[in-house]
């Protein structure tokens, strides 16, 4: 039997469907493409705003169109969130939410079974553990994304991830480093430490997310350690300290803005200022050598007026992140912010959007061509094409290193000779 994942979403989405790809083949399934014929197909949704839902429905019945005699398994936290709706899509056979991807391989064979369409979703509970979610290695790469933080506590008003996702729980340590330790056999090199809301790791127990990187770092074989998107309130000194101290440890940070404006930031109920903010990413630039700080921005919250947008852009302008995630603000119902309404029409949103990726995308630009002449240290990745390889510097430059060799998985030095296409090129 074959089965084919298509995952939306974040890292953590990545991991689960990794995750549930070694359930199935461990059970004799071959896991191919999502583009080539398979028995059963598995969408691993995304809910975090309106487009993530439409392109969700839209994958269900492509994928129902084209393969009508297939099974088509609908998971991930678009059915958590919002399971009514989830039900509606009659294309989907087998419907569950992301507390029951354990459950994958059983209802398969129920389906199979009984030849009627089946619905599992439970909601997440207070209390509830980390659910398992361990993989041995990540579809041939050299990098792997590794869950160790699930749910959140935050309840920013725009958000429906706490209801798709429950409450913050955490790996055990002994459990990640079991996991690595199989990952680093297996071949990989590089992992990230994934999580919903990551820099929670370890909320309610005596371990932080420094704990995790600095067990990780004691594995032979893993030669970089990174992180996923964090929440710039949770990281203190003291966590600073300790990451500088890890030789492994890439100095890459993705962290959460949202807003520049502190306006917006309260009313998202974000637990910062911009001022925060800014300090912040002075000390992790002073504390890392060649520290690159990258972020989300969303733009025409439902109540940012044009002085709050400009504000925020003069924020973002001034930190000077090495790349920003822009996308515009989507009502999700049960949230907060719903409950009052959005006076920003969407042709203010594409056009504020607009103008916020034309202004970081310079500073991109820019930020890559400051390594014209440089030499750095790649991990390769693979090959992007027959004349070039793709890797990553340590603070997550992309690089194609022109060779004809085959060095994935290598560490290599190369001198950036210059920029196309939002890649630095090498030799």
């Amino acid at each position: 039997m074959k089965a084919a994942f298509y995952t939306l979403g974040c890292k953590v989405n990545q991991a689960e469907s990794e995750y549930m790809a070694e359930l199935l083949q461990r059970a004799g399934f071959e896991i191919v493409d999502p583009n080539e014929d398979a028995d059963y197909y598995i969408i691993n949704s995304c809910t975090v705003t309106a487009t993530a839902d439409q392109k969700t429905r839209q994958s269900v019945r492509r994928f129902k169109r084209k393969h009508p005699q297939s099974t088509v398994i609908l998971t991930g936290c678009m059915p958590q969130a919002f399971p009514e709706d989830a039900k509606k899509l009659e294309q989907a056979d087998i419907v569950l939410g992301n507390k029951n991807d354990n459950d994958i391989l059983a209802l398969i064979n129920r389906h199979t079974a009984e030849q009627n369409r089946i619905i599992s979703l439970s909601e997440h509970e207070t209390g509830e553990k980390f659910a398992k979610c361990s993989v041995s290695s990540f579809g041939g790469r050299v990098r792997a994304f590794v869950k160790i933080e699930d749910g959140c506590d935050r309840f920013c008003s725009y958000c429906i991830i706490p209801k798709s996702r429950g409450r913050v729980r955490s790996k055990p340590l002994e459990d990640l480093i079991k996991e690595v330790s199989e990952l680093a056999q297996n071949g990989i090199k590089e992992i990230v430490l994934v999580g919903i809301n990551l820099s929670a790791y370890g909320k309610g127990t005596d371990l932080n997310i420094a704990d995790a990187v600095e067990a990780c770092a004691e594995i032979k074989g893993i030669s970089r350690i990174r992180l996923g998107s964090l929440e710039p309130d949770h990281i203190t000194d003291s966590i600073i300290n300790r990451l500088a101290k890890v030789d492994k440890f890439c100095p890459q940070f993705h962290i959460s803005l949202q807003s520049g404006c502190n306006k917006t930031l309260k009313s998202m109920n974000r637990h910062y200022t911009a001022e925060e903010y800014r300090e912040l990413c002075a000390k992790l630039r002073n504390a890392f050598k060649d520290c690159s700080l990258t972020t989300d921005v969303m733009v025409g919250f439902n109540d940012e007026s044009e002085s709050d947008f400009k504000e925020s852009l003069e924020f973002v302008k001034r930190t000077g992140f090495e790349k920003v995630h822009v996308f515009p603000y989507s009502e999700r119902k049960g949230t907060a912010a719903s409950k009052r309404g959005d006076s920003v029409s969407r042709q203010k949103k594409e056009k504020r959007a607009a103008i916020m990726i034309s202004e970081t995308e310079k500073v991109r630009l820019e930020y890559l061509k400051s390594y014209i002449g440089k030499k750095v240290n790649v991990l390769v990745e693979g090959r992007a094409n027959e004349e070039y390889l793709r890797g990553y510097t340590k603070n997550y430059v992309p690089v194609l290193l022109k060779s004809n060799k085959d060095l994935t998985g290598i560490e290599t030095d190369c001198v950036i000779r210059s920029v196309e296409n939002g890649e630095c090129i090498a030799n």
